[in-house]
C-alpha cells in the first residue's frame, strides 16, 4: 500500500508559531453515537473505503487496525507475535510454513473463524492481484488441511514471511460473505476488538466494542473517528474536550505542548518516510541526469523545518538512523544548484515546467510544494502545484498523470517493505515506472537471503542504487506525533503508526470534560 497518512502537518511554509490556544473546558460533541467509556478520536482525513485488501490510505488503516486481525502482528518493538495464529512451524528446507489457529474465534456477525477464511483471504489477494499481492510473490499454495491449520508453501526461502502476513492490516483475514455481498468497503466485518457500527459521510465512523474478542473484551465501549483535516482545529477540539485523541497535531506547537499538563503528548521516532517521485514514463524525467539534478536542487532541511518544525530527520534514503537496516548516504548533500545545472547541461534537457501533484489531505505535501517550487526556480523550472483531494490524487498517481508527486510510506518494518513494491520493475506501487536490473536482482536476493549479514548487504546496495538512480527523492523520516486526554490510559504511540485502542481505557468512563 501506500500506507499514507498525515501525522505531522503545518498550514503554510515557515508559518509563525501559533499562540498557545487557551485550554477551555467543554463537553464532548454529541455525534449521536457516544456513550460512557466511548473514545472520540480525531484523524486527519476520511477513509477512501474500508476494504483492507483494496485500500492504500492510512486514514482507512487507522480505522481498520481496530476492526480486523491478521495471522500474526507486530508488538511494540515491531517483533512478530501470535494473533489469529497461536503458533507456527517452518520446515527444515524453509519452504513450508504451518500455522495453528486459535479456537473459538468468531467474526462480528457471529460466523466462526476457520482456516478456510485464511485461505479465502489470501487467495483473494493473489487471484485478484490486489494491492498487496507482492507479499505472496514466493507463495505456491495456501491450504487448509483442517479447520484450525493453514499450510503455506513457498518456492524459495522467505525470511520476511511473518512480516508479510502480519506487518499491517492490508493482510487482514476477511469474511467471504462480507466480500461477496459487496458490503466490505462500506460495512466491514472482521474478528477484531471493535466492530463497525456506522459512518456519517464527511464526518465520522463509529465502532462498537466486540465483547467476544479473542484477546479479551476492550475496556472502551466504542470508538468514534472524527475527520478533522485542520491540525489546529483537531488540537483545539482535544483541548476543549470534544475529542479524546488525535494524531493531527501541528508540529509547530510541539515544544509548547510538552509543558501542557492538560494533555498527554507523544513524539515517537518512526520508520516512516516522505519522498518525491518523478514520472519516468515522461521526458525529460526518464533521463537519470535530470532526476539527479532535481535531487541536488531540493533543500531537505528547509522542507523539514517547514513541515515538522524540527520533529523529523532529513534523510536521503528511506530507512532512518537507529534502525538496524540503516545505511549512511549523503550524495546529494553537496553540490546543490551548481551540480544540478551541470547535470542539466550534460543531459541536453531544459525543462521549463513541472506538474507537482499534492493533496490537501496530507498537508505536509502542500507545505513542501512551495519550497520545492522555490528550489527549482533557479534552474528555470516553473513548478505548477496541483492540489487535489486524496481520492483524485490516487487516481492521478495510478494513471501516471503527473510529472512529480510527494507522498509518504508509513508502517514499514522489514527492509522489503521500504523498497520492493516501490522500486522493483514489477513492484505493485512503482507508479514512477522505475526499472533497473541491478536493483531488481538485489531486491529479489534480499527476499530469499536467510543470512542476516548477507541480507543487510543486499538491501544496503539496493538502497544506494535506488537513490543514485533517483527512483525516489527521499526527503525525511517523520516522528509519530499524537496527543490525548490524560484520562486515556493503556494507550501507546507506536513506531509503525498502528493506532490500537484494544487495550485502552478512559478513566472515569466518560472521556474528556
Amino acid at each position: 500500500m501506500t500506507r499514507t497518512a498525515a501525522r505531522t502537518a503545518v498550514l503554510v511554509v515557515l508559518a509563525l508559531v501559533l499562540a498557545v490556544a487557551g485550554c477551555s473546558t467543554g463537553q464532548r460533541v454529541d455525534l449521536g453515537e457516544g456513550a460512557a467509556g466511548s473514545l472520540v478520536a480525531a484523524i486527519a482525513g476520511e477513509p477512501d473505503q474500508l476494504d483492507p485488501h483494496k485500500t492504500t490510505a492510512y486514514f482507512s488503516f487507522e480505522v481498520l487496525e481496530n476492526i480486523f486481525d491478521t495471522l500474526v502482528e507486530p508488538d511494540e518493538n515491531l517483533q512478530m507475535q501470535p494473533a489469529l495464529a497461536k503458533s507456527w512451524e517452518v520446515s527444515p528446507d524453509e519452504l513450508t510454513w504451518t500455522f495453528r489457529l486459535r479456537e473459538n474465534v468468531r467474526f462480528h456477525d457471529g460466523t466462526p473463524f476457520t482456516a478456510d477464511d485464511v485461505v479465502y483471504s489470501y487467495r483473494r489477494i493473489i487471484d485478484e492481484q490486489l494491492a498487496n499481492v507482492d507479499k505472496f510473490s514466493a507463495v505456491t499454495s495456501v491450504e487448509a488441511p483442517d479447520p484450525l491449520t493453514v499450510v503455506i508453501r513457498v518456492s524459495r526461502p522467505t525470511p520476511n514471511m511473518l512480516t508479510n502476513l502480519g506487518g499491517f492490516k492490508g493482510m487482514a483475514i476477511v469474511s467471504r460473505a462480507n466480500v461477496e455481498s459487496g458490503q466490505i468497503a462500506t460495512h466491514p466485518i472482521g474478528t477484531g476488538p471493535f466492530s463497525f457500527r456506522g459512518q456519517k459521510s464527511g464526518d465520522s465512523i463509529s465502532l462498537a466494542a466486540n465483547p467476544e474478542y479473542w484477546g479479551g473484551a476492550p475496556e472502551l465501549t466504542g470508538v468514534t473517528f472524527r475527520f478533522i483535516s485542520e491540525p489546529s482545529t483537531a488540537l483545539s477540539a482535544l483541548q476543549a474536550g470534544e475529542v479524546d485523541w488525535t494524531d493531527s497535531v501541528p508540529p509547530q506547537r510541539v515544544s509548547q505542548l510538552r509543558d501542557d499538563d492538560s494533555l498527554a503528548l507523544a513524539v515517537t521516532p518512526s520508520n516512516d518516510y516522505w519522498y518525491l517521485a518523478l514520472n519516468q514514463a515522461r521526458a525529460p524525467w526518464n533521463d537519470v541526469r535530470v532526476r539527479q539534478a532535481i535531487a541536488y536542487a531540493i533543500d531537505r532541511e528547509a522542507i523539514v523545518a517547514a513541515t515538522s518544525y524540527g520533529t523529523a530527520q532529513a534523510n536521503q534514503l528511506a530507512i532512518p538512523e537507529g534502525n538496524p537496516w540503516y545505511t549512511p548516504y549523503d550524495r546529494y548533500s553537496d553540490g546543490g544548484l551548481d551540480e544540478a545545472r551541470e547535470l542539466l547541461q550534460r543531459s541536453g534537457a531544459s525543462p521549463q515546467n513541472m506538474d507537482l501533484l499534492v493533496t490537501t489531505e496530507y498537508p505536509e505535501t502542500v507545505t513542501a510544494a512551495q519550497i520545492i517550487a522555490d528550489n527549482l526556480a533557479p534552474l528555470g523550472i516553473t513548478v505548477g502545484i496541483r492540489t487535489v483531494d486524496f481520492a483524485t490524487w490516487l487516481d492521478e498517481q495510478n494513471s501516471g498523470n503527473f510529472d512529480m508527486l510527494m507522498m509518504g510510506w508509513l508502517g514499514n518494518i522489514d527492509p522489503d517493505d521500504f523498497y520492493y513494491a516501490q522500486h522493483h520493475t514489477d513492484g505493485t506501487s512503482n507508479a514512477q515506472k522505475f526499472s533497473d536490473a541491478e536493483v531488481d536482482r538485489l531486491l529479489d536476493a534480499g527476499r530469499v537471503e536467510t543470512d542476516p549479514a548477507a541480507r543487510f548487504d543486499d538491501y544496503a546496495r539496493a538502497a544506494t542504487r535506488i537513490a543514485d538512480e533517483v527512483s525516489y527523492i527521499f526527503l525525511y523520516n517523520p516522528s509519530v506525533i499524537q496527543a490525548w486526554n490524560p484520562a486515556l490510559t493503556n494507550y501507546e504511540a507506536r513506531r509503525d503508526g498502528a493506532v490500537r485502542f484494544r487495550g485502552a481505557a478512559l478513566d472515569g468512563g466518560d472521556g474528556a470534560t
